[in-house]
């Protein structure tokens, strides 16, 4: 097991941590838990590969390799059904307690809302013209977001 996938389980106990210690239950914070929910599942992919590159057996390289085949159709659906969920996650929040930059969580929110705009951009963009920039791109700033998510459900 990739030290990805346990990084990840404790990413998914923060967002069920912080959903049930909620100060406020509405739809906003629905839509957040969900997207957080959808990131998570997407950076998946990230502790599946890197279990195939470091793995030594080849029985559990191939394993990955399969279930990772099966899942990449949804990939880029997933991510872009998390943008649409965590955008309206943003306009509800926007609503519910007005545009207030001085609250880290809101400017946390606002900079993860933004990388999950570019991320799913450069996947988009890896689909019809792949590169290694793009790629590596990708990677990084989905990267970023996964901290960045995790950095606003503890704050």
């Amino acid at each position: 097991m990739n030290k990805w996938f346990l990084i990840n389980g404790a990413a998914v106990g923060v967002l069920v941590w912080a959903l049930l210690t909620a100060n406020s239950y509405g739809w906003h914070t629905l839509f957040g838990g969900l997207g957080a929910l959808l990131i998570f599942y997407n950076w998946t992919r990230h502790a599946v590969f890197t279990t195939i590159r470091e793995s030594p057996s080849r029985q559990q390289k191939i394993r990955f390799a399969n279930l990772s085949k099966k899942v990449i159709p949804y990939h880029r659906w997933t991510g872009t059904t998390a943008v649409i969920i965590v955008l309206f996650h943003g306009w509800l929040v926007i609503e519910r307690y007005g545009f207030y930059w001085q609250y880290p969580k809101f400017t946390i929110g606002l900079i993860a809302g933004l990388t999950i705009i570019a991320v799913a951009t450069f996947g988009w963009l890896r689909l019809y013209w792949p590169s290694r920039k793009k790629r590596m791109f990708h990677l990084y700033l989905a990267m970023a977001l996964f901290f960045l998510v995790v950095l606003h459900l503890v704050l």
